[in-house]
């Protein structure tokens, strides 16, 4: 029975393997996957959009002359644009310019194939020593006995002396022979393949708690506490992963200089070496650019930690505005509550007890006489408060996402259909034309399958706080289909 679970478990992660990226890409045109393997490699990650549209044109235009059946209507942008959309690549946009890169799940891909194709073995006598070395560290870590770990850091100890007394006695030490050397540096290769495919699959679960508190910013549609929440969930759980484990331990690798140092002098070494000469000029450049890539893939994900604390912060600042103004709106309410309860009052006299008196005679009664009473001073009239006695910080407004969707729809209907984010602005009253306004189309028209020519730029025009006049320059979407879907 318990094989039996087993195997359900293993058919349901198999259909949930049929419907990913990874196996669509795998069941997809040959000359594809082809075309990525060769523009990407560990040293080149990201490709400029308009070199990867011409290189991809001139590898069209190869398969043409051998008779390919392609899409004749298609240029290379379509190819590109349907591999953005099928979550083949990505577009991230860095220094004002898009890149293309592979996602996460492409790069599990494609190294999966380079291992498939390749002619050398990944089981060689440098993995079989590695994997020695890991299982007899994972079991000196994991004993909690003093005295057995006191034992085996001896035993290393007289290991190293005798190695050391044995040069100085002149012998020669023992050299890796140039085949098994290739083999080692070609595995630590290997293992530096996979890390790549880590950073992103970090990033892209950094980027979707990005894009949650951001839609939750333009449309407020949960509470400041709830929304810090389920960030804070959010990113445990990330870092609970394997891969935000790989992160958390490059992150502390980065911050100790002395590893990076030795780790920069082991590569240079190595390079020098004689035995790299048999190693492929592709190989040379990943060993030698290994630190600077690594680096670069973390920091993308630090830049994107950076982007969301900004948006939390931000929300969690609107939040405590919109809190502090009903706040000063309730306690002008109470003081004028207050104001009318009070205004003509007198202190009340309070009745005399004439029942069950202590008394012998009546002068011991002392009744107390209303006209013997001096009334208290009056009360001074409280201030009358007005609106504009209330000083508020200037901010620019929400996102009106009702008044933006129906504005998309009512463009689209005056323009046969498909209509430009620039018609739609145009489209509202000026008191909307400031720069929540154009996040929120942007947020509409990102949130369907409307399209998107990064190629192209529309320019929009917005007011300030200040009531100055600032430019926007975004790609030029168009609107097709009901942007609130």
């Amino acid at each position: 029975m318990r094989s039996t679970d087993n195997a359900v478990a293993q058919w349901h992660a198999q259909n949930q393997l049929r419907q990913s990226p990874a196996w669509k890409l795998l069941q997809g045109a040959p000359w594809a996957a082809a075309f990525l393997r060769a523009e990407f490699t560990a040293t080149r990650q990201r490709v400029p959009l308009e070199e990867f549209h011409a290189d991809l044109a001139d590898f069209m235009k190869e398969l043409r002359e051998e008779n390919l059946s392609l899409n004749e209507s298609w240029q290379a942008s379509h190819y590109a644009d349907s591999w953005v959309r099928s979550q083949f690549l990505a577009r991230p946009m860095a220094d004002g310019k898009f890149f293309y890169e592979p996602t996460a799940s492409t790069a599990r891909v494609l190294a999966f194939m380079d291992t498939l194709t390749g002619q050398r073995t990944n089981l060689n006598s440098s993995r079989l020593s590695t994997l020695l070395t890991s299982i007899e560290t994972l079991s000196f870590q994991s004993d909690p006995n003093p005295e057995s770990r006191i034992a085996a850091l001896e035993a290393e100890i007289a290991e190293r002396q005798n190695e050391i007394e044995a040069l100085r006695n002149g012998e020669s030490p023992a050299v890796l022979s140039a085949d098994s050397a290739v083999a080692a540096t070609r595995s630590v290769l290997d293992l530096a393949a996979s890390l790549p495919a880590d950073f992103k699959r970090m990033r892209d679960g950094v980027d979707l708690m990005l894009h949650t508190i951001r839609q939750e910013i333009m449309e407020s549609s949960v509470t400041k506490g709830v929304a810090v929440g389920q960030v804070l969930a959010g990113d445990k759980a990330l870092r609970g992963t394997a891969e935000g484990e790989t992160f958390e331990g490059f992150t502390e690798f980065l911050n100790d200089p002395i590893q990076q140092a030795r780790f920069r002098q082991s590569i240079n070494e190595v390079l020098e070496r004689d035995f790299t000469d048999q190693l492929s000029s592709e190989e040379r450049a990943n060993l030698a650019s290994l630190l600077r890539e690594m680096r670069r893939e973390a920091a993308d994900v630090h830049a994107i930690y950076g982007r969301l604390s900004e948006s939390l912060h931000a929300y969690v600042q609107s939040a405590e505005f919109r809190e502090s103004v009903l706040l000063r709106r309730s306690i002008h309410a109470a003081e004028q509550a207050v104001a009318k309860a009070t205004l003509g009052s007198r202190t009340a006299v309070v009745e005399p007890l004439l029942y069950s008196p202590t008394f012998e005679t009546l002068a011991g009664l002392g009744i107390f006489n209303p006209a013997d009473h001096v009334p208290p001073p009056k009360l001074a009239a409280p201030p009358e408060l007005s609106d504009a006695d209330i000083h508020r910080t200037p901010v620019t407004p929400a996102p009106d996402m009702p008044t933006l969707h129906a504005a998309v729809e009512r463009t689209k209907v005056t323009r046969n259909g498909r209509a430009t984010l620039a018609d739609v602005y145009a489209s509202l009253p000026p008191e909307l034309h400031h720069i929540n306004t154009i996040r929120g189309l942007i947020l509409a028209a990102r949130a369907s399958t409307n399209t998107m020519d990064s190629t192209g730029t529309q320019t929009l025009t917005f007011t300030q706080i200040d009531g100055t006049a600032r430019t926007a320059r975004i790609p030029l979407f168009t609107f097709t289909k009901d942007s609130a879907s």
